[in-house]
This record gives structure tokens, C-alpha cells and sequence, in this order.
């Protein structure tokens, strides 16, 4: 059994990228995994001010949500990202979240796994890969760590157009397989 964290960046309730995280976390919960769905929506995450106070407590000295995520980002053996591309990229709530987690870098680590799920109102094939590669310097900060896999589903734009899109049970085997 692995335990999994699932972060859910979109701030609209009911988004495609939710949907995502929704079934990546049923697909694993499914396979007997431990698994806690995280979603931004209603958490305070301010901006880093670059102070590297983190790298001499490990921890952020900024007072909001962030530390209890990190807590268990560090404790995960997995961790799944689901964002929706704006402008070809993660959404901003995500890319504030990973700055802040900057804490982490010095700190023992469980997860080896990263698995990232994006959805666009595009459908071009290219439209993720901005946001691959900046989750990807992300876990090059973890050696131990790798991007296990990606998922984009394209053509997605009001809440609730991706059900009935088969990339729901994608996510779902995606999520089975960790």
C-alpha cells in the first residue's frame, strides 16, 4: 500500500482538472492505496518573498495553508498534480504552491513517483508541455524522485465538459497503476 496525495489546483469547483484528480484518486484508492485528495480551492497560499528563512527552519515562516500541504507532499509516496493550462502553462495557484514548497528542498522526502493531469479548452498535443517542464524542475530538486506519468485532456473549458470523455478512465487506470 502506498500513500498517495492528490492536489487539485483548479479554484473552480467543479472543474475538468478536478474531475481528473477525482479519478486518479479512485483508480488508486480502487488498487488498495492510502490516498487524500488536497484542493486548493478555499486555501490560503500567499506568494514567496524569497527570504530562504525555509532553508534554515524547514518550513515556510509565511503563516497559511502551505506548511500542512508540504507536511504531506514530504510524507507521500506519490504525489499527483492536477492543473488546468492557461496559456499554455499550470495554473498560477499551482506554480505559487511549488515556489513556497522551496522548504522541502533540504528535507528528507518519501514520494518517487509524480504524476501530472492538465486539461485546456485547446486540444492541441503541444498545449501541457510547458507545464511538464516547469513541474519537471521541480522534481529534478529530488533525485530520488521522477515524473511516473502524464495525462491531457484537451477541448475542456466550462465545468463539467469532460464527463463522459474517456479520459476520466485513463485517469482512473493511471491512478490504479501507482
Amino acid at each position: 500500500m502506498k500513500k498517495v496525495i492528490v492536489i487539485s489546483t483548479s479554484l473552480r469547483r467543479g472543474s475538468n482538472s478536478d474531475r481528473l484528480a477525482d479519478k486518479f484518486a479512485e483508480g488508486a484508492k480502487a488498487a488498495g492505496n492510502d490516498v487524500e485528495k488536497i484542493s486548493l480551492v478555499g486555501k490560503e497560499i500567499q506568494f514567496c518573498k524569497g527570504c530562504f528563512g525555509c532553508q534554515k527552519l524547514g518550513r515556510c515562516i509565511i503563516k497559511d495553508d502551505v506548511n500542512d500541504i508540504m507536511a504531506k507532499v514530504l510524507e507521500a509516496d506519490v504525489v499527483c498534480w492536477a492543473t488546468p493550462i492557461y496559456y499554455y502553462e499550470m495554473s498560477g495557484q499551482m506554480k505559487t504552491l511549488i515556489d513556497r514548497m522551496n522548504a522541502m528542498y533540504p528535507l528528507d522526502y518519501k514520494f518517487r513517483d509524480v504524476y501530472l493531469l492538465t486539461t485546456a479548452a485547446d486540444d492541441e498535443e503541444q498545449s501541457p508541455k510547458r507545464a511538464e517542464m516547469g513541474l519537471g524542475g521541480w522534481i529534478e530538486c529530488f533525485p530520488e524522485s521522477r515524473l511516473a506519468g502524464t495525462l491531457f485532456c484537451g477541448g475542456v473549458n466550462a465545468p463539467g465538459e469532460i464527463e463522459g470523455n474517456v479520459k476520466l478512465q485513463e485517469a482512473f487506470e493511471m491512478g490504479e497503476q501507482v
